[in-house]
């Protein structure tokens, strides 16, 4: 799988709109898609407030997904509008994903959001001894503005 023929930004954008979905709803401003062979697969909005489930990030949704509904979760790669929180990257570790690609690191999202930030994915991920590959930055300016508008 050559990751960087895959189509970044219209995925990214995909998983930008279905944070500003879950906003639009009432949830915290995150989204999430899986694509396979460069196409969506599967995508999901944070409903952490509307299902009123502190598990129901849209990674941690989507991993579980890959790994109980698919047999080929190692050929997925996660597009995800801000980088993923440790309960998440650990999902995805233990769904043995193929990459995740974010728009907003969690250092970022924690400055606007005026918190501390969390371990990096990166973090998580070397932790567990996967080999997730991590492609950041895309689509960025978006993915703020989405976070600058929510908090």
């Amino acid at each position: 799988m050559d990751l960087e023929k895959f189509d970044h930004e219209s995925h990214m954008a995909e998983a930008i709109d279905c944070a500003r979905e879950a906003a639009a709803r009432g949830d915290e401003p995150y989204g999430s898609v899986l694509v396979k062979d460069d196409e969506v697969v599967m995508r999901a909005g944070n409903r952490v407030v509307t299902e009123n489930d502190l598990r129901a990030h849209p990674e941690l949704t989507l991993a579980k997904r890959a790994a109980s509904e698919r047999d080929d979760a190692g050929e997925l790669m996660m597009y995800t509008s801000t980088e993923p929180c440790p309960m998440c990257a650990g999902g995805i570790d233990i769904a043995g994903l193929r990459a995740v690609v974010y728009s907003v690191s969690g250092e970022r999202a924690a400055a606007i959001r005026g918190t501390d930030s969390l371990l990096s994915s990166t973090a998580v991920f070397a932790a567990g001894g996967g080999d997730v590959r991590v492609i950041t930055d895309v689509l960025r300016p978006e993915g703020e503005k989405l976070h600058e508008a929510h908090w």
